[in-house]
């Protein structure tokens, strides 16, 4: 597909839902296991015991990065066999928004739903901005909003 082509698909979703992923179980050792290796070990993290008697939350919460660093699992950008919008590479360009309005209680379900929200070309591919935000099941409030901005090449 050339660059024109997937610009002009692509423009006729801008302000259209184009992504729900499936639910994701959140664990205390996936938690563990980011605190680890961002050397954010917090109680309200990782510590059960504690955050049962003194967090608001009454449980672990998951790391806001953390919630923020799984948008390319939920999204499915991680499965070369299901390429996004058919580009032959996605390379991730940043942020331009992010917020965390609501914890994620370890052993709660989150899953993404994303929005496009810009598509234009930049420099031999097309740049997309996504409205990223994660529903927590169960509760009114979204864990993370974020309008991440990608590349596609084609």
């Amino acid at each position: 597909m050339s660059v024109a082509n997937a610009l002009t698909d692509l423009q006729k979703l801008v302000g259209t839902e184009v992504h729900v992923s499936d639910w994701l179980h959140i664990t205390q050792d996936m938690v563990n296991a980011f605190g680890a290796a961002t050397g954010d070990m917090q109680w309200i993290h990782t510590d059960p015991e504690r955050a049962a008697a003194e967090s608001p939350f009454k449980t672990t919460i998951a790391h806001g990065y953390f919630t923020l660093s799984l948008y390319p699992q939920l999204r499915g950008l991680v499965d070369e066999n299901k390429p996004l919008f058919g580009a032959k590479q996605v390379i991730n360009y940043g942020l331009n928004k992010l917020r965390f309005p609501g914890p994620v209680p370890v052993d709660s379900r989150i899953r993404a739903r994303c929005e496009l929200l810009a598509a234009e070309e930049v420099k031999g591919s097309v740049e997309i901005i996504e409205k990223y935000t994660v529903e927590v099941d169960g509760q009114e409030r979204p864990a993370c909003i974020a309008e991440a901005i990608m590349r596609l090449y084609f």
